[in-house]
């Protein structure tokens, strides 16, 4: 299968700290990633570093069959979507008036609107203002601000935060919608394992900058047989934290 990102010992350091230690990440094409690691191990630097938002000190990162640097970044972003941190939105607006915001800078089919709407399930609440949302409704609308320029590739960085469980469980089935219906390769980082167990074909498990294991997940179950992904997870990344 062919692999939608490929990094090269990625490496960022802010002044005497490594960040990202020599990262080399795989993620292959309509595949779900699940990206994991403790507090400050690099997660949201990588995710950045992905989005052209943060320069690495070395290394290299081929995106979608192309060398992320500062001449082609324009032409890989136009194919990503992402959600990092909360997403932003106008209250006194509709869903669709603040989709109709993105779809017009970015130039993008009125239709698209229509799609994501209902790809999001708020095609039966686009007329209500933003500011009357559920915390649950207003995330899915971050999604479809993600979706609408139907990406190739989606970052999504806890992207069930603050939801009740009825709230995680539609993102997780919207999620696992995506590579099936559209075709997308979608990258998700999330402190709940036990959601990311039941979402991902693929993880990637990274500590103090560097990555742990990388691999199928029914893999790595069968590797530590018996365990759950957070136990696996502790085991690995309680080894690195010792080192």
């Amino acid at each position: 299968m062919k692999e939608v990102i490929h990094t090269y010992k990625l490496t960022k350091q802010y002044k005497k700290k490594t960040v990202v230690n020599e990262l080399d990440m795989i993620v292959r094409e309509e595949s779900i990633y699940g990206f994991l690691g403790p507090n400050g191990a690099g997660k949201s630097t990588t995710l950045k570093i992905l989005l052209g938002l943060v320069k690495p000190t070395s290394g290299e990162a081929d995106i979608l069959g192309k060398k992320l640097n500062s001449q082609n970044r324009l032409s890989i972003l136009k194919n990503i979507g992402s959600l990092i941190e909360s997403p932003s939105y106008y209250g006194h607006l509709t869903a669709r008036e603040n989709l109709q915001i993105i779809q017009t800078i970015l130039d993008l089919p009125k239709k698209n609107i229509d799609a994501v709407l209902k790809t999001v399930r708020l095609d039966k609440q686009e007329g209500k203002k933003v500011s009357e949302y559920s915390l649950g409704m207003k995330q899915r609308l971050g999604l479809a601000s993600a979706l609408i320029n139907m990406p190739k590739l989606l970052i999504l960085d806890e992207p069930t935060n603050g939801l009740d469980p009825s709230g995680i469980q539609e993102i997780r089935e919207l999620i696992r919608s995506l590579p099936k219906e559209y075709g997308m390769t979608v990258i998700v980082s999330s402190h709940l394992l036990s959601e990311i167990d039941q979402m991902v074909d693929d993880v990637g498990i990274i500590a103090n900058g560097r990555m742990m294991y990388q691999g199928r997940l029914n893999k790595l179950h069968m590797l530590d047989e018996g365990k759950s992904l957070e136990e696996i997870f502790l085991d690995l990344t309680g080894k690195e934290a010792s080192l």
